[in-house]
């Protein structure tokens, strides 16, 4: 049965408790990346609300982001059901494992969707309900639907859907843009291609297997490597242009100096590592992410009294 072929559901599910329907749902979500999104979008607004924002505003845009983010990885989950029961790291979610149906997947995605713009809305503006309705038709329909499948630049391109919760937050405190919060998208779309490339690096028979055109498995690792390192660059250029804005402290410029020199430190060390070796692929996916976390926190050090409080 070829890749893109799907087998049956089984028509009768398995009696489990609600505790544990209610965990697939949320496994629907994909909370780890979530919650890496939720931080970039809470220090975006603290950066921008130079403080604390009202409780209000805070968990409307929170809550908001959450269910649109979890939508539209459960739309993902639902399109890639096929692939998922091919690649090994994916084979026990929720739909290929058979525990929820497609269209129960499907229909979570869409009206959690359709609740965060209600709530974005109502909660902290217009703008930022289009942001959140424009983050999702960018991961569904130009990630998911259309990039991924078709060309290793899938995570170049696509990385901007990622990238969203920042543009949120800032304007969920003021109402507009500005070019921090463009740079904070630039920092995610840059940041992105390392991130999952050297992921791809130690699982590319995964997606080799599932006919993913991921960068190292088209282009090859000394091509990925290569290319990592050169968004490396462009991520560092990005974090360290957002100090021009008056956005961020001298605090942050030296976290991002700093994190931004390890993180160039890895990618380079990366380059020189060659397969079956994937000891420092591994390293830097890890670092990656709390790269990310670390220069996203580095940003509400220079707010002042944030920290005193």
């Amino acid at each position: 049965m070829s890749v893109g072929a799907t087998s049956a559901a089984p028509d009768e599910m398995v009696r489990r408790s609600r505790v544990d329907v209610l965990r697939d749902y949320v496994e629907l979500t994909k909370p780890g990346i979530l919650v890496l999104l939720l931080v970039t979008e809470l220090c975006a607004m603290l950066v921008a609300r130079r403080g604390i924002p009202s409780p209000g505003l805070l968990l409307a845009a929170l809550v908001g982001l959450g269910l649109s983010s979890g939508g539209a990885n459960a739309v993902n989950m639902w399109y890639d059901r096929d692939i998922d029961r091919v690649m090994l790291r994916t084979q026990a979610r929720p739909l290929p494992s058979g525990r929820l149906r497609p269209g129960q997947a499907l229909a979570f995605g869409i009206i959690a969707q359709a609740v965060a713009m209600g709530i974005l809305w109502i909660g902290t503006g217009i703008l930022p309900a289009l942001l959140s309705l424009g983050g999702f038709a960018y991961y569904v329909g130009v990630y998911t639907f259309w990039l991924k499948r078709r060309t290793p630049q899938n995570i170049v391109i696509g990385g901007g859907a990622g990238a969203f919760p920042p543009l949120i937050g800032w304007a969920a405190v003021t109402g507009h843009l500005g070019a921090a919060p463009l740079l904070m998208f630039l920092i995610i779309f840059f940041w992105t291609p390392p991130h999952f490339w050297s992921l791809a690096l130690y699982r590319q028979e995964d997606y080799r297997r599932a006919g993913i055109p991921m960068m190292p498995v088209v282009r090859g690792e000394v091509a990925t490597k290569r290319q990592s390192l050169v968004h490396g660059g462009l991520l560092v250029l990005a974090s360290l242009l957002l100090y021009a804005t008056g956005a961020v402290g001298p605090v942050y410029l030296a976290a991002a100096a700093a994190l931004g020199a390890v993180f160039l430190a890895m990618l380079t060390i990366l380059g020189r590592e060659r397969l079956p070796r994937v000891m420092w692929a591994k390293r830097t996916f890890r670092f990656s992410l709390l790269y990310l976390t670390l220069l996203f926190a580095a940003m509400v050090l220079d707010v002042p009294g944030l920290i005193a409080r």
